[in-house]
């Protein structure tokens, strides 16, 4: 991990990916959000719950990245995800496939990596 400060709902919620216990939030309406969140955008609810990510999700829409800013060059090239979780979408870095195999409907679990430009973590999805 980078010796940047930690931003605190992101860096825990990373963390609970990490430790297999990635989460998002749920109201009793059933609207999913990611962490932080107070009171569901839909609804109004502050009634939220945290629930369990499912184990897969499926690749929802990517795009590869060939020229990135400097601050991302030693990463190129790389594929950015959405991957649908059901009540939530989430993006991050899609790894050990080769870009050219990429489909949506693939389906991934859910990690924590490093970039390689900044050692920052990042979200990072593998093939299931």
């Amino acid at each position: 991990m980078s010796d940047k400060a930690r931003d605190g709902a992101f860096d825990d919620w990373l963390d609970a990916i990490e430790e297999g216990s990635g989460y998002y939030v749920e109201c009793e309406n059933g609207h999913g959000w990611l962490p932080p969140r107070r009171v569901c955008p839909d609804c109004g609810s502050r009634d939220l719950a945290e629930t369990p990510l499912p184990e897969a999700g499926e690749v929802a829409t990517f795009t590869e990245v060939s020229v990135a800013t400097p601050q991302f060059s030693a990463d190129t090239p790389y594929v950015t995800a959405i991957v649908d979780y059901g009540p939530v979408r989430v993006t991050g870095l899609l790894r050990g496939v080769d870009p050219d195999e990429v489909e949506v409907g693939t389906p991934v679990g859910i990690g924590v990596g490093e970039r390689e430009t900044t050692g920052d973590r990042a979200v990072v999805f593998r093939p299931r």
